[in-house]
């Protein structure tokens, strides 16, 4: 039975009561996720074991990350520090917010891209055509005690968990840029100095079951704005990453991340590592909760390509002038979700 949908603010809150997709979620026939064309098989992405980094064969862990941020620029780690009973309390937390009734939820809801603590869906309802199949809870966490008091209080043990998780979280992430850094040759500290103060967001989604998946994203295809996302989620596919031109799946492994370069990196790198198209599907049976952790420089931060990653002489100009991250995210946040990424606005010139 099709209910009005015209009052819900959430996803979450008309999914339930319809079985058949709102048509401000249906996509353009040439835009709709053909699942059947998906890449299921096998190992998708690298998976890196952490274990080493600190012993005899870091050289070889290096490599490895050279390997997976060049050829893939997104890989999963295992071993990575993070307590299995910290992951474990974070997606616990996350489904019950989500799990809270509409009236505690929508307490939380704003449409203003530039609040540091709010509660939405789709990804920018201001800006875009076709709405996506999800609702997220979007918190800034850098330094946590200037975002902590703005955090949810209900679940209680929300704010507590979610400080906990957000500062393991960035503990690994320092692991990893100075693996990254040393990848592309330079200083191990080089990357982590260029971000300024660091800047630090996570979003809590929440993908509901969906009468049609076949007809809408939980979110299309994209490219991350920031410098390196870390994504947890539970055990339900959803994500999938495009490589060689086709969708493969990326099937979850149990107490792995996984990590993907943002197009801050591909600035740093001077194209080394590419930021790449991601995106997220439904189902029709299950919820999916995905839980990413975007590391990003901090506002007042200057990015551009790296010295020692420019030569003139071997054609390996600078690709991107030198901006702020404030100038790049606010041309990000001032558009709907999409393929091509603001990054190009910031090349240099060849004329």
């Amino acid at each position: 039975m099709q209910t009005s949908t015209t009052s819900k603010l959430l996803v979450s809150d008309i999914a339930s009561s319809v079985d058949r997709v709102p048509s401000s979620y249906i996509r353009q026939i040439s835009d709709r996720p053909n699942i059947s064309d998906v890449d299921i098989s096998g190992d998708s992405i690298p998976l890196i074991d952490l274990q080493e980094l600190y012993g005899p064969s870091r050289a070889n862990i290096i490599h490895q990350f050279a390997h997976a941020c060049s050829s893939y620029s997104f890989f999963q780690i295992k071993n990575h520090g993070v307590p299995e009973k910290t992951i474990e309390r974070m997606m616990t937390v996350a489904r019950e917010f989500f799990h809270q009734p509409e009236s505690e939820r929508v307490k939380h809801y704003s449409a203003d891209t530039k609040k540091t603590t709010r509660l939405s869906t789709s990804f920018n309802v201001g800006s875009e055509k076709v709405s996506n199949w999800r609702d997220f809870l979007r918190l800034h966490c850098l330094p946590i005690e200037d975002f902590i008091n703005e955090w949810p209080s209900h679940p209680v043990s929300f704010r507590e968990i979610t400080a906990e998780y957000a500062t393991s979280v960035r503990a690994l992430v320092l692991i990893l840029l100075e693996a990254i850094s040393e990848s592309l040759g330079l200083e191990k500290d080089r990357v982590s100095n260029t971000l300024g103060k660091h800047g630090q967001h996570m979003a809590l989604n929440y993908y509901p079951p969906c009468p049609q998946p076949d007809l809408t994203f939980g979110l299309p295809g994209h490219k991350d704005p920031n410098l390196i996302t870390v994504l947890l989620q539970d055990e339900v596919s959803g994500l999938q990453v495009f490589k060689d031109g086709k969708w493969i799946a990326v099937h979850p492994i149990p107490n792995t991340f996984i990590v993907n370069m943002g197009d801050q990196m591909q600035v740093i790198s001077n194209d080394k590592y590419k930021s790449v198209l991601h995106r997220a599907v439904v189902n029709s049976d299950k919820e999916r909760i995905s839980i990413p952790t975007f590391y990003c420089p901090s506002f007042d931060a200057v990015v551009g390509p790296q010295q020692e990653l420019i030569n003139e002489e071997e054609d390996s100009p600078a690709i991107y002038r030198s901006f702020t991250y404030a100038e790049y995210y606010e041309k990000f946040w001032d558009r709907a979700l999409a393929t091509e990424s603001c990054i190009d606005t910031f090349k240099i010139s060849k004329t």
